[in-house]
């Protein structure tokens, strides 16, 4: 992985040696009074901000060959899901699609003769959370905020070509990529782009992603990384969920600066109905980084898709459907409703969801500069 290129020693010097003796030339003034070039300010864009592309990955044998739950066709199966995603996103922004070496030509049968394929090693399959987390300033620039990716907590192997997944794609676009150790996958997270993050305790204070630090330490580290300055804690993600630990992606997300939607439960025997209340309690409680209270839009959680793994590409919404209309009709409808300047797209979300996913899972944003 590429890291920070430093500022070199004697340019430090130099400009140093220049500022102490500005006082002491004739006719100039004191150091103290000439005026300096204030830090750029980085940022994670908001999702609903301007994209230049959308990243997706094909679908790997790695982790989708072999047979279970009585199929034995996964791979083919995940591989049209993520190709009608990939051909949905495109009608609204470019689609650059990764494939493992060798299998470009396979995805090139299922996509858009519009979506560029590169051929890169591959692991998996998630582009949210192996995918670059690019950030912007004032004056256009970009860079990725290079955090650490460790399959989930260890949870699959190998996955070294996922981890430099990142890094490669800012090697594409000439990104300055710079290193984090915190370990943190773009799932994990939601962002209003003004400095507030939402995410959730089981996932980023989980002992498999950062041992050892606190919640304070955490928090210092998204600032370090990502350049937010609030972090609104919910206690956990929507069950099950055996991989990610509680993705917030998956509960809750902002929508709009001040604005939550998130999934409610109404079956007090299941565990996701104290999990979604107690989301609720936090997200009322809390105020975002401009100070301003959450405004919540609820959606209810379905029986197997999360409608809330929607995707915002530039004019569109693409959401994961369950294929009963009587669930997705209301989700639709709330969606809507949410973003009436937007299309909204619907796409059969089922294998995305065996897979532990959904749309948001598998595409992450490339922000304009």
């Amino acid at each position: 992985m590429r890291r920070p290129r430093p500022v070199h020693p004697s340019r430090r010097a130099l400009l140093g040696g220049l500022l102490a003796s500005a006082g002491t030339l004739a006719g100039c003034a004191p150091a103290a009074s000439i005026p300096l070039v204030p830090a750029r300010r980085w940022r994670l864009p908001a999702e609903w901000e301007p994209h230049e592309r959308c990243v997706m990955v094909f679908p790997t044998a790695q982790n989708w060959a072999g047979c279970w739950e009585g199929r034995c066709d996964w791979l083919d199966l995940a591989r049209a899901e993520w190709a009608a995603v990939a051909n949905a996103v495109a009608a609204f922004e470019p689609v650059l699609l990764f494939a493992n070496q060798g299998e470009g030509a396979l995805a090139r049968a299922l996509v858009s003769a519009d979506i560029e394929i590169v051929e890169v090693p591959l692991n998996d399959a998630w582009a949210r959370d192996i995918g670059p987390l690019v950030q912007v300033d004032d004056l256009g620039g970009r860079r990725v905020a290079g955090v650490t990716f460790n399959s989930w907590g260890e949870k699959f192997s190998p996955y070294d070509d996922d981890a430099a997944f990142a890094s490669r794609v800012a090697d594409r676009y000439d990104l300055r990529y710079l290193t984090h150790d915190l370990v943190l996958e773009g799932g994990a997270i939601s962002v209003d782009g003004e400095g507030t993050l939402l995410t959730t305790e089981r996932c980023l204070l989980n002992t498999n992603r950062n041992p050892g630090m606190s919640k304070a330490e955490v928090e210092a580290a998204l600032n370090d990384a990502l350049g937010v300055t609030k972090v609104i804690w919910l206690e956990d993600g929507v069950l099950p969920d055996p991989i990610t630990d509680g993705h917030v992606d998956g509960i809750a997300v902002f929508v709009a600066p001040g604005v939550v939607m998130m999934h409610t439960y109404d079956d007090p025997s299941d565990p996701n109905y104290a999990i979604c209340a107690s989301a609720r309690e936090r997200l009322l409680a809390a105020t975002d980084a401009a100070g301003r209270a959450i405004e919540i839009i609820e959606l209810p959680l379905g029986p197997n898709v999360t409608h809330i793994n929607f995707y915002l590409p530039n004019g569109g919404v693409v959401v994961p459907l369950e294929g009963d209309a009587a669930v997705d009709d209301v989700a639709l409808g709330i969606l809507r409703d949410a973003f009436p300047d937007r299309e909204v797209v619907g796409i059969t979300g089922t294998v995305m969801a065996e897979g532990g996913g959904g749309v948001h899972c598998i595409t992450m944003q490339v922000p304009l500069g």
